[in-house]
């Protein structure tokens, strides 16, 4: 078995120190080789150490320009960092040299979104539950940025499906709630689904705080 095997094994068992000495020693068997680099990004990575990760993925970059997967780790890694910007190129060149899997779309959503820019990160979360239509985090997402672009009814449709799929969705149950409330004269509904947001989870003050203020507005 091959170190960069050993590696992955041992980070499979939880391993890190012996993943950490095995793919040290694929680099040294392979200093040309981008694997063993991108590998041992990830371990830092995973272990919350940015700085220890960072020069390893820029190194399998400078050694693989075509390495799609050290794009998408050094991106995580500038996420991680608020440094989102940075994080959002990166990304796009992750998917651009071949990561064409749904985390890569909706992180590089995630990234534009934080930027303030939801009409660039529709196509790409579009895209993100496209390749993986029964994650709910994804399709919760696809419904945020639908509803904060004003696509009310395209927003409705990801919101019930995710309760649908599991009834017990607080945050499903917030945003359609919250949708219902600014964009129909559907009251009743927006409270029921706020009260379910703060009932399934008692500390869910915004749904509760909407909750109230639409009461109050009643009044």
């Amino acid at each position: 078995m091959e170190y960069n095997e050993i590696g992955i094994k041992a980070l499979q068992d939880g391993s890190y120190e012996k993943a950490v000495e095995a793919f040290m020693q694929a680099i040294e068997n392979a200093p040309e080789d981008a694997v063993g680099y991108i590998n041992l990004g990830n371990v830092f990575a995973s272990l919350g150490d940015a700085e220890k990760g960072e020069p390893f993925f820029q190194k399998a970059i400078v050694l693989d320009p075509e390495a799609g997967t050290a794009y998408y780790g050094l991106a995580s890694l500038y996420y991680n960092k608020e440094l989102y910007e940075e994080a959002s190129r990166l990304y796009e060149l992750a998917v651009r040299k071949g990561v064409d899997e749904s985390d890569a779309y909706f992180m590089l959503a995630k990234s534009l979104e934080r930027m303030d820019k939801a009409k660039l990160a529709l196509p790409y979360m579009q895209r993100a539950a496209e390749l993986a239509p029964e994650d709910l985090e994804v399709r919760l997402s696809y419904g945020i940025i639908l509803a904060n672009l004003e696509l009310f009814q395209e927003a409705e449709k990801e919101f019930l499906f995710i309760l649908d799929k599991e009834e017990s969705n607080a945050d499903a149950h917030y945003n359609i709630g919250f949708l219902y409330a600014v964009s129909s004269d559907r009251k009743e509904d927006a409270l029921a689904h706020l009260k379910q947001a703060f009932t399934i989870e008692d500390d869910y003050e915004q749904a509760r705080y909407i909750y109230d203020m639409i009461q109050q507005s009643e009044n």
